[in-house]
């Protein structure tokens, strides 16, 4: 069974990175991570500035999150600039709804993926996917993510899942990690909030069964964790990805 590397996105800090990237960056390491998960550059202007932070803190990427979008319109220039910052992981965080109202849509978006996925294998970079709800709902019979995860090639394009949204989505994330087993390259790691309201939770603090959710990965050979909360509420962000991170440590052998 492998061990889960830990991480932090960094959208879960976006308050933060907006106005103070480096230190930011610092707070991070003291609290004791040593990989971050990028979404953008903050308030630094470039790649470079970027990888001096990361330097300075001594923190490493294990990927970041770029738009389809963007992959789409240069994705050299988006090789180039992960290629600076050390990262050979490029996951694909978010579809418009205009990209996903029918199968016809997914399909086209499974396509470019795929497309995509081969422009950066010969550079040595891998492609993900990362889930929402609505890949869970019914698209024609199927759902979204069948047909993103059917049609793309399974060699090139692999997921990013979040555990919170395939939960909200109506699926157990262990059941689905067990199906997906070794196309699965990274997890999103926050709990789901006990209670009638959908509201994000640190890990350990809510309804997702962690313990199965963990050991299912570990068996899968999944590399990354990656602590993602999109809203912190009344706690302190830095305050809550602590919490994540030494709940977590208690569940990661």
């Amino acid at each position: 069974m492998q061990t889960l590397a830990l991480s932090v996105q960094l959208y879960t800090l976006r308050d933060l990175t907006g106005y103070d990237m480096p230190g930011t960056l610092r707070r991070v390491a003291e609290i004791g991570y040593t990989n971050v998960e990028l979404a953008g550059f903050g308030n630094l202007k470039n790649a470079r500035e970027c990888r001096k932070a990361l330097d300075d803190s001594g923190l490493k990427v294990s990927g970041a999150h770029v738009s389809i979008d963007e992959l789409e319109s240069d994705v050299g220039r988006v090789m180039d600039d992960q290629d600076v910052l050390g990262n050979k992981s490029v996951i694909v965080p978010w579809l418009n709804e205009s990209r996903r109202r029918d199968a016809v849509g997914y399909e086209q978006v499974a396509d470019s993926l795929t497309r995509i996925a081969s422009a950066m294998q010969g550079r040595g970079f891998t492609l993900g996917y990362h889930n929402h709800d609505f890949e869970f709902n019914p698209v024609g019979g199927r759902t979204g993510f069948d047909i993103l995860f059917e049609r793309s090639d399974r060699n090139l394009v692999k997921t990013q899942l979040d555990v919170y949204w395939a939960k909200v989505g109506g699926h157990d994330p262990a059941a689905i990690i067990r199906k997906m087993g070794p196309r699965i390259v990274w997890l999103h790691l926050k709990d789901l909030a006990p209670g009638p309201e959908q509201r994000y939770a640190e890990v350990g603090r809510g309804i997702l069964d962690f313990p199965g959710i963990l050991k299912a990965a570990g068996d899968a050979g999944v590399k990354v964790g990656v602590v993602e909360q999109d809203g912190t509420y009344q706690t302190p962000p830095l305050e809550a990805i602590q919490t994540s991170l030494t709940n977590l440590r208690r569940l990661v052998r």
